[in-house]
Parts: C-alpha cells; sequence; structure tokens
C-alpha cells in the first residue's frame, strides 16, 4: 500500500474532520480511526466492510474474527508492514497497550494522536507504543 502524492494535506483534513467526533463503535471507534488514517493517505480503506456494521466492541471483535482476523490490531498488521517503534516518522500508525485493551493511534512527529472516550484526539507520548506498522 503506497502513500498518495498529496497525503499530507489529505491526512491532515481527515485529522481536522474527524477531531471532537464523538466516539461510536463501527462509526469511529479507535480500529476505524487507524483505517481511516490509512485511507487518507492510500486512499484504501481496510475496514470497508465492516463500517457501521457493529455497535459495541465485542461486536466489532465477533465480525473481525468471523473474517478471519484475531482482532482489529491483526486487521492492520494484515495490511502494513510492521517496523521498529524507531523508525516512526508521521502518518504511520502505532499500537499502545490501555487499561481496555490495544488501542490504536496515529504517529505526529514525537508524540501520536489518540482517539479518547469522548471521541476527540489526544496526544500521547510514544513512549508506551508496542508496535509500528508503517504507511509507506
Amino acid at each position: 500500500m503506497k502513500r498518495l502524492t498529496d497525503w499530507q494535506p489529505r491526512l491532515h483534513a481527515w485529522l481536522r474532520k474527524v477531531n471532537r467526533r464523538q466516539m461510536q463503535p463501527g462509526r469511529h471507534d479507535c480500529c476505524l480511526f487507524g483505517a481511516g488514517a490509512i485511507e487518507a493517505q492510500t486512499g484504501v480503506d481496510i475496514a470497508a466492510p465492516w463500517r457501521g456494521r457493529y455497535t459495541t466492541f465485542a461486536g466489532g471483535r465477533r465480525i473481525l474474527r468471523r473474517a478471519g482476523y484475531r482482532d482489529h490490531v491483526d486487521l492492520i498488521a494484515r495490511h502494513l508492514p510492521e517496523a521498529h517503534v524507531s523508525e516512526a516518522r508521521e502518518g504511520d500508525i502505532v499500537i499502545l497497550p490501555t487499561e481496555d485493551g490495544d488501542a490504536v493511534g496515529l504517529v505526529q512527529g514525537e508524540a501520536i494522536y489518540i482517539l479518547t472516550l469522548s471521541g476527540s484526539l489526544g496526544i500521547s507520548p510514544m513512549a508506551p507504543v508496542t508496535r509500528l506498522f508503517k504507511v509507506d
């Protein structure tokens, strides 16, 4: 999956669009946040078959398992190459642990964007990141 030539303005426009959107499973959650960031940069929506098809996180996990994925992290891992966290650059997708399970974030310089429970964008340091997936 390759980045489009205008990936940066597309990504920034997408971030402005989703900031402050209410978190809602199946419409705007951390998996769809990561997939949306990938789509903004590449034009490919890896989550298209599942958008709007679940209303709970458990339902999202169930629908992904039926499609052959272990979870939302596996969905991303099967579409993007994994690299060491030290190779992070703007627009790459990261996984970080939370008390509710693994969350998807988006690299923005020295920090990452994550969704807060309200759905707005939060900023987290790179330190807790456990995995990095390159959007080339």
